[in-house]
């Protein structure tokens, strides 16, 4: 999925499901995802990320044809594990699928994925996957039995979830700050040493994802919500230019510093 030679780039991916909120807050084509998409690219997003939900909240699968037809760079297709998402999945062969949890009454993906308890439920879906040639990622809390259970499933991936250190961020909560980003450090450590590609995502914002992106395993963020918001006040590009530059900013005080 890489794009650029240099080993230690950052790769973001751009989650555009909340313009297909807005869209379909009235219905009709505007804004168009596919289109926001390709601006997401022009200002140095490395790849796209579209939910399609069950209950087709935003994301729609006109919108997944369309993406995976026009798009020039990787699409990762979040789904959750159902026989109708593989089926769409298959079909489309995006170059990543992420396995995420999924209820109906939440507003948005509420934590990691079950893979412990999931195990068997999940693993046939890793292999049908996997056997079409599509890269399998799993939304995962950073906790070491979770990246053990992930490594039992043969993912490829795995996305850690930054939910909890974003809200104490936003509460000011210093000493849990730090808490929760010694946990993403240990879980992307251990996740990287079993063999696995990291991930990380959800909540980040330009206050937050310095701390994130300075984890040298970590090697892809995948931030949405926030990018979208903040297009409303000075533009998408904008916003994902500069989100982009504090991401290379941040990780060059790593390679400074290692």
């Amino acid at each position: 999925m890489a794009q650029r030679k240099d080993a230690r780039h950052l790769r973001l991916g751009v989650n555009i499901d909340h313009v297909a909120t807005i869209r379909n807050a009235r219905g009709g084509r505007h804004p168009d995802p596919l289109r926001a998409a390709h601006l997401a690219i022009a200002a140095g997003a490395d790849g796209i990320t579209a939910h399609l939900r069950e209950d087709r909240r935003h994301i729609s699968d006109e919108d997944i044809a369309r993406l995976k037809g026009e798009l020039t760079r990787p699409l990762n297709f979040e789904m959750a594990a159902t026989q109708e998402m593989l089926g769409i999945a298959l079909r489309h062969v995006p170059h990543a699928c992420c396995l995420v949890p999924e209820k109906r009454e939440e507003r948005t993906t509420e934590g990691g994925l079950d893979v412990v308890g999931g195990h068997n439920h999940l693993a046939p879906f890793v292999q049908r996957l996997q056997g079409a040639g599509i890269r399998v990622s799993l939304f995962i809390e950073p906790e070491s039995a979770a990246i053990d259970a992930s490594v039992k499933l043969g993912a490829d991936i795995v996305e850690l979830h930054t939910g909890l250190y974003c809200e104490k961020a936003l509460e000011n909560d210093a000493p849990s700050v730090a808490v929760q980003i010694r946990r993403l450090e240990t879980a992307a450590r251990a996740a990287a040493a079993a063999g696995l590609e990291v991930h990380a995502g959800h909540g980040l914002t330009f206050n937050t994802v310095g701390a994130v992106a300075r984890i040298s395993e970590v090697v892809e963020l995948n931030i949405g919500h926030f990018l979208i918001g903040e297009a409303i006040f000075g533009g998408l590009q904008p916003a994902i230019m500069h989100m982009r530059a504090l991401m290379d900013q941040a990780r060059s005080v790593d390679r400074l510093t290692a």
